[in-house]
């Protein structure tokens, strides 16, 4: 990565549970332009454990009154990401927002129309964007090798069949269910494949016993030249199908949904370690072509590496040198416009 590093941001997070430590802190610490100052822990004060110099407030309103502080990482629970959001620009903030960006796309445009009134950035926090799995896929398809694309199914399924202890998630509270738990993750990476949709076909499921929320959905978008995307993801998957199939006039594509990131970090991998983002062999695409005369040709894809610091890249790019972050205000829209539409019937 060729950094141009003109001047050092200073960061603040939200909160320091799994997302604070595996998907934010290491990525902040590793780049040379972002200072990682701060945290949000009103009760277990960890950070200071992997981090010694970090300063940890008890509340947001002392973050956010941290004048040394210029970007904001909002890592609350999804019914926050809109209060806390619009409280960081108030307070002159650039801020970087996990998914659900918001609830609706109304208090999208609200904080989209407040950022530009403040002259702060807004960031979208879509990490998947930099999976292997993913990478993967998108160099399959920038290779030609499949032809004309006719169908594309993304999954990401989990086995769990009791309700889970983050009420945010499992309560009917705004921005809670498995649609805006998984649906963002799925949504964008065909967003930024394909754009906005010409149409789409929703259904959503409740199959836990005792759900409260959806722990299912499934959304059929369609695609100009027809190209039709699904995307589908289940709380009640024990054998999960793969993540990736796509078909095309030339061949189909299968790659099981596998990046290793997530793991490595929980498990105390640097950034810097061999091997960091790199899948095992066992986890490799799998192309099979035909030729004009009928010939079938299977081609083990190796995985792609996978890292979600060009992601902070970006960030930083856009802060200090005014260049286009790469989720844009458009294509988060279009995501939320498709979860918070009415279930078809």
């Amino acid at each position: 990565m060729d950094t141009n590093i003109n001047k050092r941001i200073t960061a603040g997070l939200l909160a320091y549970g799994m997302s604070g430590k595996v998907f934010h802190a290491p990525f902040l610490n590793a780049h040379e332009g972002f200072d990682l100052k701060a945290v949000v822990e009103r009760s277990n004060k960890n950070a200071v454990n992997d981090y010694p110099n970090m300063v940890s407030y008890n509340s947001v309103d002392e973050l956010l009154n941290d004048g040394e502080i210029e970007l904001v990482v909002i890592n609350t629970p999804n019914n926050l990401h809109y209060e806390h959001s619009k409280a960081a620009l108030h307070a002159h903030k650039h801020i970087l927002v996990e998914k659900p960006f918001t609830a609706t796309s109304a208090q999208a445009k609200a904080l989209f129309e407040l950022a530009d009134s403040v002259g702060k950035q807004i960031f979208f926090y879509q990490n998947r964007r930099w999976d292997s799995d993913f990478a993967s896929v998108k160099k399959v398809l920038e290779s030609g090798k499949l032809g004309k694309l006719n169908e594309m199914h993304l999954r990401y399924d989990r086995y769990r069949n009791v309700i889970g202890p983050k009420a945010f998630k499992e309560n009917p509270v705004e921005a809670s269910g498995l649609l805006y738990d998984l649906g963002p993750h799925l949504l964008d990476q065909v967003i930024s494949l394909f754009g906005k949709p010409l149409s789409f076909y929703k259904i959503l499921g409740k199959n836990r016993i005792g759900t409260l929320v959806d722990d299912y959905f499934s959304i059929h978008l369609s695609y100009p030249d027809s190209v039709n995307v699904f995307v589908t993801s289940s709380m009640l998957v024990v054998n999960p199908q793969p993540g990736f199939v796509l078909h095309g006039v030339n061949g189909s594509f299968i790659k099981q949904r596998s990046d290793i990131q997530e793991e490595q970090l929980l498990a105390g991998m640097k950034l810097t370690d061999a091997g960091y983002g790199i899948e095992a062999a066992d986890k490799d695409g799998l192309l099979t072509t035909i030729d004009a005369n009928g010939k079938k040709t299977e081609e083990i894809i190796p995985s792609e590496a996978g890292n979600y610091l060009p992601l902070f890249e970006a960030v930083y790019q856009a802060i200090s040198n005014k260049k286009p972050y790469p989720v844009t205000r458009e294509d988060v829209l279009t995501q939320i416009e498709i979860i918070e539409s009415p279930v078809t019937t």
